[in-house]
């Protein structure tokens, strides 16, 4: 027996497909994100003396080596790997690749995808040894300082009894004050900040990076998976943000960041005070966010404008009033419409993010939609498949509405896993390429990409460097509309 660092946790981020395709993958091509969970366990886990590192295949497609010999060199003495639905197959590959060298290896899994199914996972998956339910800063520490011994006294964990039962130790009742937070280990992403890039044409200079300044929110839409924060929701102060901001420009050299925040505007007071101090203080970068229409105004818009905002991304899901009533609240087309003149108005580039194949889509629907967004001065637009993923309020019910393939492998907004009643895969999958064909072939759409040329030149480089996978995308129907996160 092998003994092993009882100190030490490796982070895997899977890539969520064999590293084959990583090359063709034009999501990747456009956009690979921080793992920001990640390192922000990492950071957390510093401060209590417990060793980390990363290893984000994502990044880094063919790590399997590095794995391998970080494990044999290491000796850690537990892997955790934060996994979507998507990556969470991949995740089960690594955790096996860990097992076969080490048999007492603690494999933890933590992320949506275990948040969402907690006791169902240890069921089906014997490699997985314990879940982390929740947020994982608290226990991951009390599970690394002892808790592997009794994981019963770990509140927000799955564990296996001795008769080989799961037991969910209930959600913690404390929840952590994020300014108390260090800031995220990104010095431990191999290649930060050069090997992450922002979605092309959604940055006006480089190098940048994203940032997440809060945890949860207060809405329940029917698509939304909350089993991560559930229905809390919390936020840094702007003084916090402010130096976090600082820090990434002092340390990193960032010049743009993406704020990946649900509800980036939610609190007006905080924005108010951040968008001060950028003005009075600035640190020569610009932003990005994502709002709700009824949570910006035009004084604030104007405020983000001067303080760097460079585009705002806002969810209108579907342009068919209706059907979008049955998913979201405020489901008000009239107010989203003025909100985007307004941002237009403000100076601020504005990206609308939809959704095609909601529970109840038609051709009717689809129709709206296209005349809704084509009626719109938006500079991008953000088209995803609908995926009912675990977690989700429409998840349990989703049979009742159409068939759903639960294929967790193809449940990543890029493949209709669900076909609602009344609909085929044939007439979705065209549907959808219509709908991105009628953007990109929009005078306004090839204008402003043409003045990306000096608006966001790197944007430009990336895409002739990558021009063969691009038009190979063009003529395909997979995988498109994933570089488009906000």
């Amino acid at each position: 027996m092998t003994a092993l660092n009882h100190n030490e946790i490796l982070f895997i981020h899977p890539l969520g497909y064999p590293s084959a395709s990583a090359a063709r993958d034009i999501s990747r091509i456009a956009n690979i994100m921080p793992p920001l969970g990640l390192a922000s366990l990492s950071s957390y886990l510093d401060e209590r003396k417990i060793k980390s590192r990363i290893i984000d295949c994502y990044a880094h497609p063919r790590s399997d080596r590095l794995i391998r010999d970080s494990l044999i060199t290491r000796k850690p003495a537990a892997m955790g790997l934060s996994c979507t639905t998507s990556g969470f197959p991949d995740g089960l590959r690594i955790a096996a690749l860990g097992k076969s060298l080490f048999p007492d290896l603690r494999v933890i899994f933590g992320g949506p995808h275990a948040s969402a199914l907690k006791g169902k996972l240890l069921e089906q998956f014997p490699l997985i040894d314990f879940l982390v339910i929740g947020e994982g800063e608290e226990p991951l520490v009390e599970l690394m300082e002892g808790g592997f011994a009794d994981p019963s006294s770990v509140k927000g964990v799955v564990y296996r009894n001795r008769s080989g039962e799961a037991i969910f130790t209930g959600h913690r009742s404390d929840r952590l004050n994020l300014d108390s937070l260090p800031f995220p280990a990104y010095e431990k992403l191999i290649g930060f900040p050069d090997t992450y890039a922002l979605p092309i044409f959604n940055y006006p200079k480089s190098p940048n990076t994203s940032c997440i300044s809060s945890r949860g929110c207060p809405y329940s839409c029917s698509y939304c998976d909350r089993s991560v924060f559930r229905k809390s929701f919390r936020f840094n102060s702007a003084e916090y943000l402010y130096e976090h901001l600082r820090y990434l420009r002092s340390r990193f050299k960032i010049r743009h960041v993406n704020f990946y925040d649900d509800l980036f505007t939610f609190n007006r007071e905080r924005v108010h005070q951040l968008t001060r101090l950028l003005t009075d203080h600035p640190l020569g970068i610009t932003f990005n966010c994502a709002v709700r229409a009824e949570h910006v105004d035009k004084e604030l818009l104007f405020q983000m404008k001067e303080a760097g905002c460079w585009m705002i991304s806002l969810g209108i899901e579907t342009g068919d009033e209706l059907l979008l009533s049955r998913h979201r609240s405020n489901s008000n087309l009239k107010r989203l419409a003025e909100t985007i003149l307004i941002i237009k108005k403000a100076g601020i580039r504005v990206k609308g993010l939809l959704m095609m194949g909601l529970p109840g889509e038609t051709l009717t629907s689809i129709q709206k939609s296209r005349e809704f967004v084509f009626s719109l001065p938006l500079d991008d637009i953000n088209l995803s498949k609908f995926t009912p993923f675990p977690g989700s309020p429409i998840y349990d019910r989703i049979h009742e509405y159409g068939d759903f393939q639960e294929d967790w492998e193809k449940m990543d907004c890029m493949h209709f896993v669900f076909i609602p009643d009344g609909m085929t895969k044939t007439i979705l999958e065209k549907e959808f390429k219509r709908f991105y064909k009628q953007h990109f072939t929009q005078i306004r759409t090839l204008l402003g990409y043409g003045a990306m040329i000096w608006r966001s030149p790197d944007s430009w480089i990336r895409f002739i460097r990558h021009f063969p996978q691009f038009i190979r995308f063009a003529g395909s129907d997979s995988r498109m509309g994933a570089e488009l996160n906000p």
